[in-house]
């Protein structure tokens, strides 16, 4: 077995244990989806990745760090793409999804006020209608703002507890496999990794189970975006931006529309899965005869570094 495979097999074991543990006592002690419990689970499962490449690579194994796993500050143009590519991804989806049957755009946000009504009473309902009423502007603006600065800031700090892990070490250690065979297995493990978390009733609360195959088919339609910034920029660090802007502006792809539901509509139903997938067909005819760089020739250079 080469040290590669070992190096490997040892993350996977270490951060599917861990991680899976912590799910594990939080359910043991009567932790709740519908509680701040979750959030606090949420953030320690996804500083895991980065502690255990820590762990692996400085502690066992005595390797650097920070230039093999792409720790670079060192700004280029794809740190803007890491940034503004989300929410473009964001308003296609919600594009595909006024395509299908049933899908209407409601502009005033009666469609996200009807989906609210089930938590809210009748004054509330109407409070929230006039609030909504007063706004100089459209609150979808308002929500890209606030979704571009904490995809910079604290979503990145946490997409940074996870991509050290998937696009620093795993990239690493998988680099000999080319750019998308080792994207594609990198989506799948880091999908598998989500399972306890989407089974608690996290991304698919109506349908956990059938849940689990389906945010493994989209972290694998998504990984290749992300090793593709990784790799062009040469920093996890865009991908972390890319990461924290992805989680921020799932509410984008929604908040316009009426109709639908969690397998249908938004980043992870039928229509992300739509974006996702073209996405990934444009990327590839981008890498193979645009780009004067291709991925898998960073890739051959990223096998070769110590």
């Amino acid at each position: 077995m080469s040290l590669r495979v070992k190096k490997t097999l040892l993350f996977i074991l270490l951060t599917f244990f861990i991680d899976w543990s912590l799910v594990f006592l939080y359910i043991a002690l009567g932790g709740k989806v519908d509680s701040l419990g979750i959030v606090l689970l949420a953030s320690i499962y996804m500083f895991i990745p980065m502690i255990v490449t820590i762990i692996v690579q400085k502690t066992i194994y005595k390797q650097p760090l920070a230039g093999p796993m792409g720790i670079s500050f060192k700004f280029n143009h794809w740190f803007f793409v890491a940034w503004f590519l989300p929410p473009i991804i964001a308003f296609a989806v919600m594009g595909v999804s006024l395509l299908m049957p049933g899908i209407t755009f409601t502009p005033d946000m009666s469609g996200f006020l009807d989906q609210m009504a089930s938590a809210l009473n009748p004054e509330q309902m109407e409070q929230a209608r006039e609030q909504l009423a007063s706004m100089p502007v459209n609150p979808v603006w308002l929500i890209l703002v606030l979704a571009l600065i904490s995809g910079t800031t604290i979503n990145a700090i946490l997409g940074f507890g996870e991509e050290l892990g998937w696009r620093g070490f795993l990239q690493k250690e998988l680099s000999v496999m080319g750019f998308w065979k080792s994207s594609i297995l990198i989506g799948f493990i880091w999908g598998i990794w989500h399972a306890p978390l989407i089974l608690l009733g996290l991304n698919y609360p109506q349908n956990p189970q059938l849940g689990v195959l389906l945010m493994t088919g989209w972290t694998i339609l998504l990984a290749p975006l992300f090793s593709y910034i990784r790799l062009k920029s040469r920093s996890v660090i865009a991908a972390s931006i890319f990461h924290g802007t992805i989680n921020a502006v799932p509410g984008l792809a929604v908040i316009l529309i009426s109709g639908g539901d969690e397998l249908t509509v938004g980043l992870t139903g039928l229509a992300g899965f739509i974006v996702f997938a073209l996405a990934d067909v444009l990327l590839f005819f981008y890498d193979r005869f645009i780009t004067g760089e291709k991925a898998d020739t960073i890739l051959r250079q990223m096998s070769t570094e110590p």
